[in-house]
């Protein structure tokens, strides 16, 4: 049996840098980003009207009034996307739409509403512009050559209206890792069916397949499998063709039908550990098969998912080219309850409290009680240990990525 810190270490030595691909931007979003992406032009492109109005000289209002309005003849109208528009001379105006150009001779914008519409010619002004009012410059957003993405961000609509902004068509994203996940068991049954005495709901395959989309994976393949040695070997061996990542729930402990180990050995298993001095989650199995990365996970739900983030996720962001998140620490606001010779996992909500972060740790322990993890923004933990760490004791703790800080203490968790 291993530490925790030795079964990462094994784990980084084998996992592979990332691979890049070009797609059309249509499947680049929520992809991580390869290349940088500079300004080709600058932003605005061109000095353009921030409202509705009419494009003056602002020379020409400055002794505009309610009571006495300065009142220009119209040269025109200039709409979005007018390739030519009229020349403003002094003394003149030009009706324009938000996002058109700016006429030559322009120099600001009087909004629509300060003067009497769009039916009148002479317009009347009624309120003063200074240069510059209601005008969005050329390139006071971004200048051309300026930087707009980094590689090794993750593409989220944001990202993708700056790329689209730009006209750019393809871009180069890590590729996503293929997952391919294998739930064992003959008490496993389908939501949506009848229970039969000693069955149970399959939980671990649908969790563990939205957490791989989530931390950005593509799913390739996925089954329930019989706690079969002959079943197992064939399907597994059809799930590991083109998987980055072959997942396994259940069937890695030592029980009289826990086969997995034995036949991804006949698979050809290069087995790098098994077992891992932990609390839940001690029967992890992790080897590799050709290039494919094994992650036998435990069956119990919350061994399952706490061993999933603690370990696959970091290696999901690692094949995306993204630094795996960094944990913080945070005073505890409960006794957390240590194991003695292993490390202990607990789900547990964590919240700001005048500027400290603290936590409360689930009070459900059993690895079957997957109702601990509700309300739960995080996974803490501590090393190994003979007493209860004591509350105001920090401790070290994972924010669930897809959950945010508590702004206030929370009742207990269960």
């Amino acid at each position: 049996m291993i530490s925790v810190a030795e079964a990462h270490r094994l784990i980084a030595a084998v996992v592979p840098g990332p691979a890049i691909e070009e797609c059309r931007w249509q499947a680049a979003a929520g992809r991580v980003l390869a290349q940088q992406v500079a300004a080709t032009f600058p932003m605005p492109r061109f000095t353009n009207s921030a409202m509705d109005g009419f494009a003056v000289r602002a020379a020409d209002t400055s002794a505009a009034s309610k009571d006495r309005p300065v009142e220009l003849p119209l040269q025109g109208v200039v709409a979005a996307g007018t390739e030519k528009p009229p020349q403003v001379h002094p003394g003149q105006c030009a009706q324009i739409m938000t996002g058109a150009p700016l006429p030559e001779g322009a120099d600001s914008v009087v909004i629509v509403e300060h003067t009497n519409g769009y039916d009148s010619d002479p317009v009347q002004i009624y309120r003063p512009v200074a240069v510059g009012d209601n005008v969005r410059q050329a390139g006071e957003e971004v200048r051309e050559g300026d930087l707009l993405l980094e590689p090794g961000v993750r593409m989220g609509p944001g990202e993708l209206g700056t790329l689209l902004g730009w006209g750019l068509e393809r871009v180069s994203v890590y590729r996503a890792p293929a997952v391919a996940i294998a739930a064992t068991g003959d008490e496993l049954v389908a939501p949506g069916n009848a229970l039969k005495p000693g069955q149970i709901y399959n939980t671990n395959l649908p969790v563990l397949s939205r957490l791989v989309t989530l931390a950005g994976g593509s799913l390739s393949g996925s089954a329930v499998l019989p706690d079969d040695p002959a079943r197992l070997e064939q399907e597994l061996a059809g799930l590991l063709s083109g998987a980055d990542i072959l997942l396994t729930s259940g069937g890695v402990s030592m029980g009289r039908f826990d086969h997995l180990r034995d036949v991804l050995e006949r698979l050809g298993l290069e087995e790098l550990f098994w077992k891992v001095a932990q609390r839940p989650g001690s029967p992890l199995l992790f080897g590799r098969l050709d290039s494919t990365l094994v992650f036998g996970l435990p069956g119990n739900p919350v061994s399952a998912m706490i061993v999933f983030l603690e370990y696959v996720w970091p290696v999901l962001e690692q094949l995306q080219g993204l630094a795996p998140q960094a944990k913080v620490t945070a005073e505890l606001a409960a006794p957390f309850p240590r194991v003695r010779g292993k490390h202990r996992f607990l789900f547990g909500q964590a919240w700001l409290e005048e500027g400290h972060l603290k936590v409360l740790p689930a009070r459900k322990l059993g690895s079957h009680m997957f109702t601990s993890s509700l309300g739960a923004n995080c996974i803490l933990e501590t090393p190994p240990g003979e007493a209860p760490a004591p509350p105001g004791e920090r401790v070290s703790l994972r924010l669930l990525p897809w959950s945010g800080l508590a702004g206030q203490a929370p009742g207990p968790v269960d």
